[in-house]
Order: structure tokens, then C-alpha cells, then sequence
């Protein structure tokens, strides 16, 4: 099958993360290093596993639209070849392509799906604009959705996946690193920010051919948040934070994750002329569907479920739940306690605590909640098998 027109174009920086995560997947990723001790990894739950097959399936979507064997070409060997240098430095560049390799079974990438499914759940353009003119657009609808819908799906995607490409970043001023090291990890935060910066660009490029200007100021709108949440993932630490709650948790989620998915599924009803209610209702969705799903992965370590990719941290939601509940210094008291002579944080210990435990089941009622939100919003849709597996993924994300 060949490689969707606007993905062909960024071939350069998807394949070469994509042969960099075969070389890591064949070969063994990085070190992890010190710092927290996490439960070993497994997939994600099967509802979510289901539910994802099943919505692929009424959409056509044949797994992530950046497919390996579709984009693997010239140039992926030298970049492979490059792989051995990050794997030594233990750059989290190699995670990054690692997972991108391994989409199609860890079915990370859900945000092109959901905007393809929210295009066929809205149905086509209605026959009269708003404004009372009779509707003349030439283009044709292929299984439900329309090509300009479908070219949005790739752009949401090539942004999700370079702004997690440039989330691989690392300062390497602030480590203490041998100089073939520190060459290796230069060498690894140099092809992270070409790799991202040439995703952002033929995003835009493809966003400019859409001609539409209100879908070019979401989208550009959705890639400032993303910015934003970026900053303010790379302030936090690895440590207790002083100041945390749960309304600030929630508004870097919304610029770190629900911006992105939630304007897009808004974008793709403005491709085809919908109403403003149904547009209000698709970023609703978006919304709280992308609070929903990030909760549930912050719960995953808690929960006894295994998986590599999930990682216990300080700025998670049962982590800032607790801390709210019980104070920052208890919390860091607690954090103390369950530190070794080498510094690595006990997490087993830590989350076995029934306080903890308390912290970890607001966090599934917060989660069940956005769930809830995201379901009502769409009520607003026409009943169709695409809106079912909306409902079907809206639930597998909010339930454990």
C-alpha cells in the first residue's frame, strides 16, 4: 500500500524514527536509568484494545497512518545505522521511534482514528449553508468521509508525533556525561528537533492545501497549546512539586493532550460545513475524551497493570490527588521513607499504601466522569455505527 500523499512528503523524519525503533526493537532499547523503581510492562487494557480494532474497522483504517512498511525507504538504513550511539547515550529519542514501531499493538496513536470516526458519525455536508445558499462543494465522500476530512486525520497525527518527538529533548548541560557521551546525546537532541520541526512543516503545508482559514487557525491554535504544555512538562522535575492540584493537572492535560484531539474533531465538522452546536459537541468530545484517557494511563502503574511505557511520576493525577489530600510535606515525608541509600524510590511501596490507594480511586471517579462528559457530548450526533464505536472507545477509556 503505498504512503498517504501528505505523509510521503515527511518522509525524511518519520522514517528515520521509524528505522531507529526497528533497530531498538530488534536490538533492545536504552537504559532505562536510575531513578524510579515502576512495575514491569504488559499492552493496554483489552476493552481499549477491542474497542480501537473495532472503530478501525468501521473507518477503514488500516492501524496508524505512519506505517512502517509504508514509509521505510532510502535513507532509513543510515539512520538505523545511527541507532547503536543513542542506545549507548540513552537518548529518549529511541523510545520515542521504539514506539512508533510498535503502534499497531500498543494502539497509542488514536487521535487521526477518532477524527475519522467523528467525520462519518456527522454525516456529509448538509444541502443548505447557514447562510441559505445551496451547498455546490465538488468533493466526494469515499466510505463516509471526505478526502479533506481524511488529509486532517494525517495532519492531527504528524503533529501529535512531532511534538512527542521533541518531548525526547534532553539538557545536556545539566548532566555530568563522558565527551563521547555528550557527542552522542548532541548528536540524538539534533535529529529530535530536525525530525519535529520537519513534521511541524509539512503539517502546515498540508493544512494550507485544506483552504480553509477556520480550520488553519484551530489547528495552528491546538499546536500553540501543545507548545505551552511542552513548556510546562519541561519545568516540572522528578520530585515532589511544592505547589500541585488537581485544576492545574487538568489544564496542562487540555495543552498537553486535549487541545490537539479535541480541535481537530472540531476542525473536521468545520471541512464539512456542520453546525456550530455539532462543532461545540465535537471538541467537547475530543476534550474529554483525550482527560479520560490520559487518567487512565496515570492510573496504570497504581493498578498493578503491567507496561514499560507507563511510568510512575510526581506530576501524575493520583500522585497530585494525594498530595492535595495529605499535604506536600507528609507526601514528601512518605517519598523519603521509600527511598533507598542509592536514591531509586521504592514505587511498590509507595503505591501499596492505603493512602495512596484512596488518592488512586478519586482518580478513577475523576476519570469515569470525563468518560461521562465525553459520552453526553454526543448525544448531539445522529445514531450511526461510527458514533456507537465513539461510545465504545469513550468507555474503554474511562473504565478500568
Amino acid at each position: 500500500m503505498p504512503p498517504p500523499p501528505l505523509l510521503a512528503r515527511s518522509r525524511f523524519g518519520v522514517v528515520a524514527l521509524r528505522a531507529l525503533g526497528a533497530r531498538a526493537h530488534s536490538g533492545g532499547g536504552p537504559p532505562t536509568g536510575g531513578g524510579l523503581v515502576a512495575p514491569p510492562a504488559a499492552g493496554p487494557p483489552g476493552a481499549w484494545q477491542s474497542a480501537v480494532h473495532a472503530a478501525r474497522r468501521e473507518v477503514g483504517y488500516p492501524g496508524s497512518v505512519l506505517g512502517l512498511r509504508a514509509l521505510l525507504g532510502d535513507g532509513a538504513s543510515h539512520a538505523a545505522g545511527r541507532a547503536g550511539r543513542l542506545r549507548r547515550a540513552g537518548h529518549p529519542l529511541l523510545n520515542t521511534a521504539t514506539g512508533l514501531v510498535c503502534d499497531s499493538s500498543q494502539m497509542v496513536q488514536m487521535r487521526g482514528l477518532v477524527v475519522l470516526l467523528m467525520s462519518k458519525a456527522a454525516g456529509p455536508k448538509p444541502s443548505k449553508q447557514p447562510d441559505g445558499k445551496i451547498s455546490s462543494d465538488p468533493e466526494v465522500m469515499v466510505d463516509g468521509i471526505y478526502p479533506s476530512q481524511r488529509s486532517l486525520a494525517e495532519i492531527a497525527e504528524l503533529i501529535h508525533t512531532a511534538f512527542a518527538v521533541h518531548r525526547g529533548i534532553v539538557d545536556v548541560a545539566a548532566m555530568v556525561l563522558s565527551d563521547d557521551c555528550r557527542d552522542d546525546m548532541d548528536f540524538g537532541n539534533k535529529m529530535a528537533v530536525l525530525s519535529g520541526d520537519l513534521l511541524l512543516a509539512n503539517a502546515s503545508t498540508g493544512l494550507a492545501r485544506l483552504n480553509n482559514t477556520h480550520v488553519v487557525e484551530l489547528m495552528s491554535s491546538a499546536i500553540g497549546d501543545l507548545v505551552q504544555g511542552l513548556f510546562y512538562e519541561g519545568s516540572g522535575s522528578e520530585q515532589v512539586p511544592e505547589n500541585a492540584s488537581v485544576c492545574d493537572y487538568l489544564d496542562r492535560t487540555f495543552l498537553s493532550h486535549g487541545a490537539l484531539l479535541a480541535k481537530s474533531c472540531q476542525a473536521t465538522l468545520v471541512l464539512a460545513n456542520q453546525s456550530a452546536e455539532l462543532q461545540r459537541s465535537a471538541f467537547s468530545y475530543g476534550r474529554d475524551m483525550a482527560a479520560a484517557h490520559q487518567l487512565n494511563l496515570d492510573m496504570q502503574p497504581f493498578i498493578g497493570v503491567d507496561n514499560d511505557a507507563v511510568h510512575f511520576s510526581f506530576h501524575s493525577a493520583p500522585a497530585i490527588l494525594h498530595q492535595e489530600r495529605v499535604g506536600t510535606r507528609a507526601w514528601q515525608s512518605a517519598v523519603k521513607k521509600a527511598t533507598d541509600a542509592s536514591g531509586r524510590i521504592d514505587f511498590g511501596k509507595l503505591a501499596s499504601s492505603p493512602d495512596v490507594r484512596q488518592s488512586v480511586l478519586a482518580t478513577s471517579q475523576l476519570c469515569h466522569l470525563h468518560g461521562e462528559r465525553a459520552l453526553a457530548a454526543l448525544a448531539a450526533l445522529p445514531p450511526s455505527p461510527a458514533r456507537d464505536a465513539l461510545t465504545t472507545m469513550a468507555h474503554a477509556a474511562s473504565v478500568l
